[in-house]
């Protein structure tokens, strides 16, 4: 009977035998301006992450801005944009990235101070408002033309995230798209449009 209690010291020490000999896990800050800068940049799967959207965004925000449509359009001092949210047609879950990704690009093109940009906010409020008196779904895009006329928007930034699967010899290679059009509200003119790819794989 005596050996239960010495089991029992056991079995409380090897926590702290962990602890003593570095297995503990360890939280590290990553990003510039820390002592792991590259933190973000390896991929741990082939799901969508904050990096890849990020990217997919700049290099069509690149396109925009130095399409010459955008130079024309922003001759004009005025211009009011929206944005309208982007439609997740993978099957991950990345709304909130989105939005994230929404606002950033809100941001900048507020700070670009080229053309007038509507509240999300606002729109949110807006569209959840009609959408649920009209039995309307927020991705029509009849239902966005009516939106930004009413914001008084000239102009609304639309897309989606896409992607394809392809397995070959057990592996996985995931190819992702995300387009962007924008869409003038009094005709419903393509005014500019851009699809950014990316592939994510695992590499054995």
């Amino acid at each position: 009977m005596t050996r239960l209690p010495a089991l029992a010291l056991t079995l409380a020490l090897v926590p702290a035998a962990f602890a003593s000999s570095g297995c503990k896990p360890k939280a590290v800050r990553g990003g510039p301006g820390t002592e792991n800068p590259n933190l973000d940049q390896g991929a741990m799967s082939t799901t969508l992450d904050r990096r890849d959207l990020q990217e997919l965004m700049r290099m069509n925000m690149d396109k925009l801005m130095s399409s010459p449509w955008w130079a024309q359009m922003t001759q004009t001092p005025g211009q009011v944009v929206a944005i309208w949210p982007f439609k997740n047609e993978t099957s991950e879950h990345i709304d909130d990235q989105l939005n994230t990704l929404l606002a950033d690009m809100e941001t900048e093109l507020v700070n670009g101070g080229t053309v007038a940009v509507v509240s999300r906010e606002r729109q949110a409020e807006m569209a959840n408002e009609v959408a649920v008196q009209q039995n309307r779904s927020i991705y029509d895009p009849n239902f966005a033309n009516q939106i930004s006329r009413q914001l008084g928007a000239k102009y609304y930034i639309t897309g989606k995230v896409g992607s394809v699967d392809e397995f070959f010899n057990n592996e996985r290679r995931v190819q992702y798209t995300l387009f962007v059009q924008v869409i003038e509200v009094e005709t419903s003119l393509v005014r500019f449009q851009n699809k950014a790819e990316r592939s994510k794989a695992i590499v054995r």
